[in-house]
C-alpha cells in the first residue's frame, strides 16, 4: 500500500547534495538533480511521454501511461493527493518491451476521482507530473449530486442546528446510512453532554435523536460490562496539557477486585505506564483517584486514549495538539575552527524537547553537543561545541511534522599554530538569535500565558455557574448528613499527614549523617521526594477515602545509597594557567570617533600584547593600551578609515580577536534635523518643499517616502539631490497626501533616516454611521452619531442637520447643533418614522451629509417589508408585478398594499395607486408608464397601524414590448495567444427586426478538450467585442465560443472552426547565431561543446544526427525552449565526423550542420631511404607516419640541407604519398633530408636521412690573375624581386617571396598592417641568400590584408609592399 505523500519540498540531507531544478523537454515535468555534474553516461529521470488529464465516464476503465528515461533505471511511484492507491482497486503495471508505466483503474468509481502524482527516482535526481481524473456520474447518483448541490446553495450555518436536530431522510428507506466510525461512540460515552455537538460536528453526524438513542443503549451495555469489573466510576476529566509541557487526564473508580490489571490504549495499540513519573507515560493512584499523565508531549503523542480493566472499556479521551510551527527558524552559522556555534530556533507552544539532527544523524546532549530549553520552554537551542572542520553539514530542528534547517560552515584558522603546540579553543561564540529572537520568544510567552489564563477563567466560571446551579437542590438535610463524616474523614487525614511529617525529618537526618554521600545518588533522592510529596497532598486531601483504604497502604521504602569509597575532593589540582574569561568582540566605530576593544583575563599579573593584521601594535598618540585590573583596553582616538583591521590579543599563549570596522555612514547634524521635523501646514492645492542637509561618504542613495510609499519625480513631485543635501517640492498637494514625509539616506556603511509631517487642510469627510439611538419615545428622538473619519485637519466647529418624515418628499432644515455628535429631536409625531442628512462643518468648509437610518418615534405595530416584487412580464403600456406577503403583519390582518415607482436617474419616488385606494391582490398592473423610459419598483404592506418598511426595490425594467435575442456573433478569430493567455475579437451580430434584437453584452465560454462542459471566463456581461482569456495551462487544448446577450435572452453562441492551442503564434524553426560554425578541430581528450540558439514556438522537438545517424551514447544533448547544446567530454579520434542538429515543429524544421575533427599532435615517418634512379636526382621513400591510416588529411613536408648553403630548405609539402623524388642535386655537395608529419593540430618531430654526396671529378686548372686594387663592394639594401599581389582560397597555403640585395647584408623585417610578424609564430619566414620568403600555413578571413618587408642596413633603408585577398 502507498501512502500519501505531501508537496512539501524536502531539504538536502547529506554534504554536498544540492538540489537543481531542470526543465524538461515534455510541457508539466518538473525534475530536481541531486548532483551538480552527472557522471559520464549517468541520466536523471525524465518522461519522454507524460500521463494525461482523464474524464471518463463511471464504470469505465482508467489508464495513466507514462514512458520515463533515466540511468541508472528510475524507481516509478503513483500517489494520489487525497486517500491512498492499494492493490485492490488499482494495478500498477510495467510493459518491459515498450518501457511503458501504466496505473490502472478498471470499473472506475467516483470515489476514484483525484489528482494523481507519478514519481520518477534514480540516486542522481527525481521528475514528477501531476495527471487529474475527472469521473461523469450516471443514474440515480448523478440526479441525488444535482439535488444535494442545489440545496446546498441555500443552506445558511443558522440552520445547522435545525438540520442536526430535525433532519428528516427522505432517502432512508432506499439508501444504506453510512457506518459511524467507532471512535465517536467511545468519546460520546466519555463526554459531558456539553460537548455532544461539537463532537457530532466533526464526526459529520446529523440525526442527533438517532444518535442519542443509540447512545443511551450502548451506555447501558457497556456499564453492565463495567459493574463485572468496577463497583464504582466518576469525575472522569478528559486530558488537558499542563503548564510543565505534559498531559495529564484523571478518573475516580472503585475496583472490585484490587489486583485487577489496568492497560492503556493510543489509537487502539497497547501503550506501557509506570508508577514513576519520570517515564513517558505515568499513573500515580491517590485512593480512588487514578491520574495517568504522558511527560514532554510532542506532536506524535496525539490520538485516541483508552484506560482498559481486564479487558473491560472504562474511559476513551481525544488528545489533539495544536500544530507547533517555527516562529524563527534557526539561520545558518559560519563559525571559526576551535570556536562554539550555536543554532536558536523559537516554537510557537512550548515543547520541553525538540528533536535535533546533524548531518543526517539523531544528536544528543553530550560533550561534543549542549541542547538548552528555555524555561517557558518556547526557545530551544543547539551548542557545536570546539568546532571541526568534520562538523560542516546541515543541522536540523524537527517538531512533528514541522522541520528547519541551516548549514553549519567551519572555516580553517588562517593563523599559523606554533610548533609543537595545539591550537588554543576560542572563547568566542558564532549565531544565535540574539535580540530579535528574544523579543519573539516574549511576545509568544505572553500570548500562550494570556490564552492559559483565559481557559482557566472560563472553566473556573464554568465551575461556579455548576456549584451556584446545583446549591439550590440541595436538602438542608442532607448538607448536614453529609457534615459529619466529613470532618471525620478531615481529621484522620490530618493526623496522618502529621505522621508522615515526622517520617519525612527522621530520614531527613539519617540523610544528613551520610556526608560522603555520591552526587547523582543526591539528586535521585530529591527527586524521589519531591514526587512523593504531592502524592501524600493528595492523600490527605482525598475527602471521601475510608479509614480502612488510608491504613492498608504501605509506607514508602527508603531509597538505599551508595557509599563514596574516595575523597570527595582530589588531593591534586591542576593549574589551567592564565586564560580569557571575556574574549573580544566585533566593533563598527564611526569615522571620527572613539573606539577601544576590551577583553578579560583570569589574572591581574599576565602581560598581554596586541597586534593588527599580525603586526604587534605600539601606544602613540591615537592609541593607548590600557591595563584595568583583568581587563585589557586597546583605546583607538579619532578613529580613521586605515585603523579598520583585525585585532588580536595573546596572553600565555592565549589569545583571542576581533574585527573594527570604521565606517562614514550618512549624519546629519542636529540644527538641521530639529528645523526638518517641524511639521508643514498648507490648503488643498498649495505646494510644500523639505529640504535637509547631511554628511557621509559617497556615493549615497537618498529616497524620499511620504508614508512609506516612495516618492518619484512626476508633475507634481521635483526632487533634486547632491552630495550634501537634498530637497522635495510636492505641488498642488491634496488632502491624501497628509502624512509622514521621510528621508532615507543610505550608502555602504549605514542607513539613516528622518521624519516630518505635512498637513494639508481641506472641508471634512461625511460623519460615520450608523447612529446610536440613546431614546426614542412618543416625545422625542435621542440619537448620536460617529465623527467623521477625517476632519480635514481642522476641528468641528458645527453639525448641519435636516429631517425628513418617512412618507413625505419633503426635507425640514433643522440648522446648526454645535460641535457634539448627538441631538435630541422633540417635534415628533407618536409612531412616525424619521430620516436625517447630517453634515460636519469645519473652517476649511462643509462636508458630504450622511443619511440615518429611519428612525421611530414610539412603538407601533406596523407591518414588515413584503418582499422584493417581482418582473413577470413588460409592454410598452403595462408593467405586470407580483410580491409575496410580509412574515410579520404586526399581529393584525394586512389590509392593502401601497406601490411605489422610480425612474432611473430620479431620486423621487412616486405612488402608482391612490393612497385611499391600497391595492388588495399580491399583484399588480402598472398602466402610467412611458414607452422606453426605465423603471424600478418598491411594495409597502399596509395594516390598522397604516403603511409598514417598503420592500426592496425590484430590478430595473423598460416600458416597452418583450426583446428577442441577439443572433451569433461574426468574425469571431483568435488575435493573439501566449502559454498562458488568449486574446479573442469578433463583431456584432446582425439585426433583424421582430427575430434578432440588439446586442448588450457578451459572454466568453471555454472548455477544455478532456472536459465536456463550458464554463464562463466572465461573471458579467462584457460591452467590448474583445476579451482576453487568462489562466491557461500551457500547451493544453481549448474550446472557445463567444455568446450575445440582451434583455431577452442569450442568443446562439458562436464556436471557433477548431480547437485552439494555449501557445503563441506558430513559428518556423529559424537559428539566431550570426555566425555559426561549420567546422571545429579538436584535440583528442579534450571537451568539445556545438551550441546553437534558434526561436520557434510552439516549443520544437530537436534532434542531432552524426553523419547521418543517431549519436552515440556518450554524446551528452542538452536542449531549452530556445536553444541546444552538444557536448562530449572527452573527445576521441572516433567522434570525428559530420553533426546534423533538426529542429523541428508543426510549422516546419530547419537544420544546420557542423564538422567536428578530432585528432592528436601527429607522430613522426619511419626511417627515409635515399636512392638515386637518374643523375641529378634522389629519390626519398620513407615509412608511412602510424597515424596515416587514423587521420584522412595528414600528410608529409620534406626539407633539405645541404653544405654549401648550410640552411634548411623546405623542398616539398602536403604530400599524401611516402615517395618524392628532388632534382638539381649538385655533385660535390652533402645533402641531408628531413620527413615530417602534418596534420590540423600541427607538425611532428622530424625523421633525418644519412648523408647524401656525388663524388666531383676535379682537374687541374692555374690561371694567372693580375694584381687586384682594393675595391669598397659596400651598396645600399634594394629589392632585386618585388613582393607581389596574392590571392589564396581559405584554409590553403600561401607563400609570399622577394630578393633583397645589399652589402652588408640587410636586415629584414616583415609587417602585417605596420604590426612586426618576425616574433609571430604562425608564420614561417625565411631569409636564405637573399631570398626573404614567409608561408601562411592554413589561410584564414583574418590574414587578409597588407604586407610589408623592410630592409635596413648601414647605408640605407628600403621597402616594399602587397596585399593579400583571401576568398570565400
Amino acid at each position: 500500500m502507498f501512502k500519501i505523500r505531501k508537496a512539501k519540498e524536502e531539504q538536502p540531507t547529506a554534504p554536498g547534495q544540492v538540489r537543481i531544478k531542470k526543465k524538461s523537454s515534455v510541457p508539466g515535468v518538473m525534475i530536481t538533480q541531486y548532483v551538480e555534474v552527472l557522471p559520464e553516461g549517468m541520466a536523471t529521470p525524465d518522461f519522454t511521454r507524460k500521463p494525461i488529464a482523464l474524464t471518463i465516464q463511471e464504470g469505465k476503465c482508467a489508464v495513466f501511461r507514462a514512458v520515463i528515461t533515466g540511468k541508472p533505471t528510475p524507481t516509478v511511484t503513483w500517489v494520489r493527493n487525497n486517500g491512498e492507491i492499494d492493490d485492490e482497486r488499482w494495478k500498477m503495471v510495467h510493459d518491459t518491451s515498450s518501457g511503458e508505466y501504466q496505473l490502472q483503474m478498471p470499473d472506475v468509481t467516483a470515489d476514484q476521482a483525484d489528482t494523481y502524482k507519478c514519481f520518477a527516482k534514480n540516486e542522481y535526481g527525481k521528475a514528477v507530473v501531476t495527471a487529474t481524473l475527472n469521473i461523469i456520474e450516471v443514474g440515480f447518483k448523478k440526479t441525488r449530486a444535482m439535488q444535494e448541490a442545489r440545496t446546498a446553495v441555500r443552506q445558511t450555518p443558522e440552520d445547522f442546528k435545525k438540520a442536526l436536530k430535525n433532519k428528516v431522510d427522505l432517502d432512508a428507506k432506499e439508501e444504506k446510512k453510512p457506518e459511524i466510525d467507532e471512535r465517536f461512540w467511545e468519546l460520546l460515552m466519555s463526554a459531558d453532554k456539553k460537548d455532544y455537538e461539537s463532537i457530532c460536528a466533526q464526526y459529520g453526524v446529523t440525526d442527533f435523536r438517532g444518535m442519542l438513542k443509540k447512545l443511551s443503549e450502548k451506555k447501558i451495555e457497556r456499564e453492565q460490562e463495567q459493574e463485572k469489573v468496577v463497583e464504582r466510576l466518576c469525575n472522569l476529566k478528559p486530558i488537558e496539557l499542563k503548564d510543565d509541557g505534559g498531559a495529564e487526564f484523571e478518573l475516580e473508580m472503585t475496583l472490585k477486585d484490587p489486583t485487577s490489571k489496568i492497560f492503556m490504549y493510543k489509537d487502539g495499540v497497547m501503550i506501557p505506564f509506570d508508577v514513576d513519573a519520570e517515564t513517558k507515560h505515568g499513573l500515580k493512584q491517590v485512593g480512588k483517584k487514578f491520574v495517568f499523565s504522558i511527560n514532554g508531549v510532542d506532536p506524535d503523542d496525539a490520538g485516541l486514549y483508552q484506560v482498559e480493566v481486564d479487558g473491560v472499556k472504562i474511559f476513551s479521551t481525544d488528545f489533539k495538539l495544536p500544530p507547533v510551527e517555527f516562529l524563527v527558524k534557526i539561520q545558518d552559522v559560519k563559525a571559526q575552527e576551535r570556536e562554539d556555534a550555536v543554532f536558536e530556533c523559537v516554537t510557537s507552544h512550548p515543547l520541553k524537547k525538540i528533536n535535533w539532527t546533524g548531518k543526517s544523524a539523531p544528536v544528543e546532549q553530550g560533550d561534543k553537543y549542549d541542547i538548552i530549553v528555555s524555561e517557558d520552554m518556547l526557545i530551544h537551542t543547539l551548542v557545536v561545541k570546539d568546532c571541526k572542520l568534520l562538523d560542516k553539514g546541515i543541522y536540523a530542528a524537527v517538531t512533528g511534522q514541522n522541520s528547519c534547517n541551516a548549514w553549519l560552515i567551519v572555516e580553517a584558522d588562517s593563523e599559523p599554530t606554533p610548533k609543537g603546540k595545539k591550537k588554543a579553543r576560542k572563547t568566542t561564540r558564532a549565531g544565535g538569535g540574539g535580540a530579535e529572537l528574544l523579543k519573539i520568544a516574549e511576545e509568544q510567552r505572553a500570548k500562550v500565558q494570556k490564552d492559559r489564563e483565559e481557559l482557566i477563567a472560563k472553566a473556573k466560571a464554568e465551575a461556579e455557574a455548576a456549584a451556584a446551579a446545583a446549591a439550590p437542590e440541595k436538602p438542608e438535610r442532607e448538607a448536614k448528613a453529609k457534615a459529619e463524616p466529613e470532618a471525620k474523614a478531615k481529621a484522620k487525614a490530618n493526623k496522618k499527614v502529621k505522621a508522615e511529617v515526622g517520617q519525612c525529618a527522621d530520614k531527613a537526618e539519617a540523610t544528613t549523617v551520610e556526608e560522603e554521600e555520591d552526587k547523582d545518588d543526591k539528586e535521585e533522592g530529591s527527586d524521589d521526594a519531591t514526587s512523593s510529596e504531592p502524592m501524600e497532598k493528595l492523600q490527605a486531601k482525598e475527602g471521601e477515602a475510608s479509614a480502612e483504604d488510608a491504613e492498608e497502604e504501605e509506607p514508602v521504602q527508603e531509597k538505599r545509597h551508595r557509599v563514596r569509597a574516595g575523597p570527595l575532593v582530589p588531593e591534586t589540582v591542576i593549574d589551567p594557567g592564565v586564560y580569557f574569561t571575556s574574549g573580544l568582540s566585533d566593533v563598527t566605530a564611526i569615522l571620527g570617533t572613539d573606539t577601544e576593544l576590551v577583553c578579560q583575563l583570569s589574572s591581574e599579573d599576565c602581560e598581554a600584547a596586541w597586534y593588527k593584521n599580525g603586526n604587534e601594535i605600539t601606544a602613540t598618540d591615537d592609541i593607548c593600551i590600557v591595563k584595568d585590573g583583568t581587563y585589557r583596553k586597546l583605546i583607538i582616538k579619532n578613529c580613521k578609515e586605515e585603523d579598520s583591521g583585525k585585532y588580536r590579543c595573546e596572553a600565555d599563549g592565549r589569545k583571542t580577536e576581533a574585527v573594527l570596522t570604521v565606517e562614514d555612514p550618512p549624519r546629519i547634524n542636529a540644527d538641521d534635523l530639529s528645523e526638518f521635523i517641524k511639521p508643514v501646514i498648507i490648503k488643498t492645492g498649495k505646494d510644500a518643499a523639505f529640504k535637509l542637509s547631511f554628511v557621509g561618504r559617497e556615493p549615497m542613495k537618498i529616497q524620499w517616502y511620504n508614508d512609506d510609499e516612495e516618492l518619484l519625480e512626476d508633475n507634481h513631485i521635483k526632487i533634486e539631490k547632491s552630495s550634501s543635501h537634498s530637497r522635495v517640492l510636492l505641488t498642488k498637494c491634496q488632502r491624501k497626501t497628509t502624512g509622514e514625509i521621510r528621508i532615507k539616506i543610505k550608502n555602504e556603511c549605514g542607513t539613516t533616516e528622518a521624519i516630518s509631517q505635512l498637513v494639508v487642510l481641506d472641508k471634512p469627510t461625511p460623519p460615520l454611521g450608523p447612529v446610536e439611538i440613546i431614546e426614542s419615545s412618543a416625545a422625542c428622538i435621542d440619537f448620536k452619531w460617529r465623527v467623521p473619519k477625517d476632519n480635514g485637519g481642522s476641528p468641528i466647529t458645527d453639525y448641519i442637520l435636516e429631517r425628513q418624515q418617512i412618507g413625505r418628499n419633503s426635507w425640514k432644515k433643522l440648522g446648526k447643533i454645535g460641535p457634539e455628535a448627538k441631538y435630541r429631536d422633540i417635534d415628533v409625531d407618536h409612531g412616525r418614522k424619521y430620516c436625517y442628512h447630517i453634515r460636519a462643518e469645519t473652517d476649511q468648509g462643509i462636508s458630504e451629509m450622511m443619511e440615518t437610518d429611519d428612525i421611530q418615534a414610539g412603538t407601533k405595530a406596523y407591518p414588515g417589508p413584503p418582499s422584493t416584487p417581482k418582473i413577470i412580464s413588460a409592454f410598452k403600456d403595462c408593467i405586470n408585478l407580483a410580491w409575496s406577503a410580509p412574515t410579520k403583519t404586526g399581529g393584525t390582518n394586512i389590509l392593502g398594499y401601497n406601490v411605489e415607482k422610480r425612474k432611473k436617474g430620479s431620486n423621487l419616488w412616486g405612488y402608482v395607486n391612490p393612497l385611499d385606494e391600497p391595492i388588495k391582490e399580491k399583484k399588480y398592473a402598472v398602466k402610467d408608464v412611458v414607452e422606453g423610459i426605465e423603471y424600478e419598483f418598491c411594495v409597502s404592506a399596509i395594516n390598522i397601524s397604516g403603511a409598514g418598511e417598503p420592500s426592496s426595490p425590484s430590478e430595473f425594467v423598460f416600458a416597452r414590448d418583450p426583446k428577442k435575442p441577439p443572433g451569433k456573433v461574426i468574425d469571431l478569430k483568435v488575435t493573439d495567444s501566449t502559454y498562458s493567455t488568449l486574446s479573442l475579437g469578433w463583431s456584432k451580430p446582425t439585426e433583424e427586426e421582430g427575430v434578432k434584437d440588439e446586442a448588450k453584452g457578451y459572454f466568453v465560454e471555454l472548455r477544455p478538450a478532456e472536459n465536456p462542459e463550458w464554463g464562463r471566463c466572465n461573471s458579467n456581461d462584457i460591452v467590448m467585442t474583445s476579451y482576453t482569456i487568462m489562466g491557461l495551462k500551457s500547451m493544453a487544448m481549448y474550446w472557445v465560443r463567444v455568446v450575445a446577450t440582451n434583455e431577452g435572452g442569450d442568443g446562439e453562441p458562436q464556436e471557433l472552426d477548431n480547437y485552439i492551442i494555449a501557445m503563441p503564434p506558430p513559428v518556423r524553426p529559424q537559428f539566431t547565431d550570426k555566425k555559426m560554425k561549420n567546422f571545429v578541430v579538436m584535440k583528442a581528450g579534450n571537451s568539445a561543446r556545438i551550441n546553437f540558439n534558434f526561436k520557434a514556438s510552439p516549443i520544437p522537438a530537436t534532434k542531432w544526427l552524426k553523419d547521418g545517424h543517431c549519436v552515440p551514447k556518450h554524446v551528452t544533448v542538452s536542449n531549452t525552449d530556445s536553444s541546444s547544446q552538444l557536448m562530449i567530454s572527452s573527445s576521441e579520434r572516433h567522434d570525428t565526423g559530420v553533426y546534423t542538429i533538426i529542429v523541428k515543429n508543426i510549422v516546419g524544421q530547419e537544420t544546420s550542420s557542423v564538422e567536428i575533427r578530432v585528432t592528436d599532435d601527429p607522430k613522426p615517418p619511419g626511417p627515409v631511404e635515399l636512392e638515386e634512379n637518374v643523375s641529378g636526382t634522389v629519390t626519398i621513400s620513407w615509412t608511412p607516419s602510424p597515424d596515416e591510416t587514423k587521420d584522412d588529411r595528414l600528410h608529409y613536408m620534406i626539407t633539405k640541407h645541404d653544405s654549401v648553403k648550410r640552411n634548411w630548405q623546405t623542398v616539398a609539402d602536403r604530400l599524401f604519398n611516402n615517395k618524392f623524388t628532388v632534382i638539381n642535386i649538385m655533385p660535390g655537395r652533402e645533402y641531408k633530408f628531413r620527413v615530417y608529419t602534418k596534420n590540423d593540430m600541427g607538425i611532428s618531430e622530424p625523421a633525418e636521412s644519412t648523408i647524401w654526396e656525388v663524388k666531383r671529378k676535379t682537374e687541374t686548372f692555374s690561371l694567372n690573375l693580375p694584381v687586384s686594387k682594393n675595391c669598397n663592394f659596400e651598396t645600399p639594401p634594394s629589392f632585386s624581386v618585388p613582393l607581389k599581389m596574392h590571392k589564396s582560397p581559405e584554409s590553403y597555403e600561401c607563400y609570399m617571396s622577394c630578393a633583397v640585395t645589399g652589402n652588408p647584408k640587410p636586415y629584414v623585417t616583415w609587417y602585417k598592417n605596420n604590426i612586426s610578424l618576425n616574433t609571430n609564430t604562425n608564420y614561417y619566414i625565411t631569409n636564405t641568400c637573399g631570398v626573404c620568403s614567409m608561408v601562411i600555413l592554413r589561410v584564414g578571413a583574418k590574414d587578409s590584408g597588407d604586407y610589408t618587408v623592410t630592409a635596413e642596413n648601414t647605408l640605407g633603408r628600403v621597402e616594399c609592399s602587397t596585399k593579400l585577398v583571401v576568398e570565400d
